[in-house]
């Protein structure tokens, strides 16, 4: 049988005031998640462990089958990816913001204003350069988003970051291991420099005349070097896979797995993202691929803006998308999210996601219908998230037999 996975990001919640104790999917309309959650079984998962908190990149990286404490090497490689940037064995790759620093490098706004246009023009500035024997790749990505990978010899990425995460003065980057001191000052050379070229540039002069917050720095967080681990397909069986996703993070981890990552018009990875196209764009994979991971980036989003009608609006527009895959046949289909973000946090938590399983043939259990509370009782139990991957190839009769 084929397998569909469908990560509804930061789905999983808290009861929300504002839903009259509800949790966004309790209180969303989702007659085909439900359908499925009849006819098939739920559960509930600690995508990490008990207890842990998820990031974005680990919890996918666990979702597809990998052990993120074992192999988890920082985020940096995976935005690199997502945004087409090559990362070789070696190199250090950073996520970055375009940031506004007065003259002293206090951070004024970590966002510049959050910055949507010359930021091409603004990487193409920094972009190439090289300090000391270290070649410097920088590429814009959404908004005030970007990338830097550093190449060159003798790199760690065991150093800190520069970026404060808040208003305030621009971190000096230290080595956390001996062998990273070279990495250490590169950095924070780089931003100097990104500030010195930054500063001066057309797009932020004009920015200033017009009254907004220049994007005259480039702060530099989540070092990391590429993970060495085995591709998807050999880690499943030869499972021949594609991810239909929007956001960078997300296309670049599942690129470095191996998986294929088609452009999907109208895939922002946003809240304005085309989920009907997603959706659209998931059936026809299943037709030339054995795995379809279907990604939709909304509910995270609502949830760290704490807008838990927003959250379950969208997720009655993800439910709507996917009618038809209530009755596919030959296909696993597979709803959970990556991680919970509860409105009442605003940020990611430890509480266990929902998990449905549904397939033609295969047992069900009593569930009524698909949420947290209902979830707890299904026939699924509580798993966590790196054994997913081998609970769906077994269901679908895809796992060699373990002894005689």
């Amino acid at each position: 049988m084929k397998i569909l996975l469908v990560i509804c990001d930061g789905m999983a919640d808290r009861p929300a005031g504002a839903l009259k104790g509800m949790t966004p999917l309790e209180a969303a309309e989702v007659p085909n998640m439900d359908r499925l959650a009849r006819e098939g079984q739920t559960g509930l998962m600690d995508v990490i462990a008990p207890g842990t908190v998820p990031g974005s990149d680990t919890a996918h990286l666990a979702l597809l089958g990998y052990d993120p404490r074992e192999v988890y090497t920082g985020r940096g490689p995976f935005e690199a990816a997502g945004e087409g940037v090559e990362v070789r064995k070696g190199d250090v790759a950073f996520r970055c913001n375009f940031s506004t620093v007065d003259g002293k490098m206090n951070v004024t706004d970590r966002r510049a204003g959050r910055i949507s246009k010359g930021t091409h023009e603004l990487a193409a500035a920094v972009n190439g350069m090289k300090i000391e024997d270290v070649q410097v790749i920088f590429k814009e990505g959404v908004d005030h988003r970007a990338v830097l990978v550093l190449r060159g010899p003798g790199l760690s990425p065991k150093v800190t970051e520069v970026d404060p995460h808040h208003e305030g003065k621009v971190l000096i980057s230290k080595a956390l291991a001996p062998e990273a001191e070279k990495t250490a000052r590169i950095l924070n050379e780089f931003t100097r420099k990104s500030y010195e070229i930054l500063s001066k540039h057309p797009v932020n002069l004009a920015r200033a005349k017009e009254g907004k917050a220049p994007a005259n720095i480039a702060l530099a967080r989540g070092s990391g070097s590429p993970p060495e681990v085995p591709s998807f397909s050999e880690h499943h069986n030869g499972l021949k896979g594609t991810a239909i996703v929007g956001i960078s993070l997300v296309r670049g981890l599942c690129r470095l797995s191996g998986l294929d990552v088609p452009d999907v018009k109208g895939a922002t990875g946003s809240t304005d993202t085309d989920v009907q196209a997603k959706a659209e764009a998931a059936a026809a994979a299943l037709k030339t691929h054995d795995f379809v991971l279907l990604h939709f980036k909304g509910p995270d989003l609502y949830g760290h803006d704490g807008d838990a009608p927003g959250k379950a609006a969208f997720i009655e527009k993800i439910d709507a998308a996917i009618s038809g895959f209530v009755a596919l046949d030959n296909t696993i289909v597979c709803i959970t999210a990556d991680h919970s973000t509860p409105c009442s946090v605003k940020d990611h938590a430890s509480d266990p996601v929902p998990l449905l399983v549904w397939g033609k043939g295969l047992r069900h259990d009593l569930t009524d219908c698909f949420s947290e509370l209902e979830a707890a009782s299904g026939g699924l139990g509580h798993i966590r998230g790196h054994e997913l991957m081998g609970m769906l190839t077994g269901l679908a009769g895809r796992n060699p037999k373990f002894g005689a």
